[in-house]
């Protein structure tokens, strides 16, 4: 929530991750093992259950159910949460599976909009293996062909794939400090934060993924 506050009066629409309820869902489906289809369309509506919570806490945010409308509604000033259950609904690009989350959409909805992709996590950015593993060592950039050959880490597994299918970069930062994420979207697509914008109050850790 506090991440979401702070990005009052940019230029930015937000794409919510399913977070404990998607999780909740994979936990079930490795138990039982649901349908592809049917895992697919519930961890998008625990998108929609996030991205409908947060809406109802905000006033300068709208929910929107396309990217037409999204576009009308950063022109009136205000900041869109897509539902990604009706954009998604007819649409065949987004491959039915567990490697497919909210990272790889916004890769996708990026694409078409053909703005800047970031994608705010729980962690500095893409490490190795898990964060407070042995050996986990953290990227401050790697390219998206690297990080094919990872597990699953910060990032779902498509991300890779696609970032190198549109041609194009990717921020991971950790949303637990917002000012880490308005600094990233003052930053070009390509480039990387100068030194001197680095605070001296904590440690300004994120990874830039290329593709291009």
């Amino acid at each position: 929530m506090k991440l979401v506050e702070s990005l009052k009066e940019t230029n930015c629409i937000i794409i919510a991750g399913g977070g404990e309820f998607a999780n909740l869902i994979r936990k079930y489906d490795f138990e039982t093992e649901f349908s592809n289809d049917i895992t697919h369309e519930t961890a998008i509506n625990a998108m929609d259950i996030i991205a409908k919570l947060l809406n109802d806490k905000l006033n300068f945010t709208k929910l929107v159910y396309s990217l037409e409308e999204a576009e009308k509604v950063v022109d009136s000033g205000k900041i869109p949460i897509l539902l990604c259950s009706d954009f998604l609904k007819d649409n065949n690009s987004i491959p039915h599976s567990w490697n497919i989350t909210s990272d790889s959409i916004s890769a996708y909805v990026s694409n078409i909009l053909k703005s800047k992709l970031l994608i705010a996590t729980n962690v500095d950015g893409i490490y190795s293996r898990e964060p407070n593993s042995v050996g986990s060592k953290f990227f401050d950039e790697i390219d998206a062909k690297k990080l094919l050959t990872f597990n699953e880490t910060s990032v779902d597994l498509m991300l890779g794939e696609l970032l190198l299918e549109f041609g194009t970069n990717c921020f991971v930062v950790n949303g637990n400090f917002p000012e880490r994420v308005l600094s990233l979207i003052e930053v070009e697509n390509s480039d990387r934060i100068s030194d001197n914008n680095y605070k001296d109050n904590y440690n300004f850790k994120y990874t830039l993924i290329r593709g291009e």
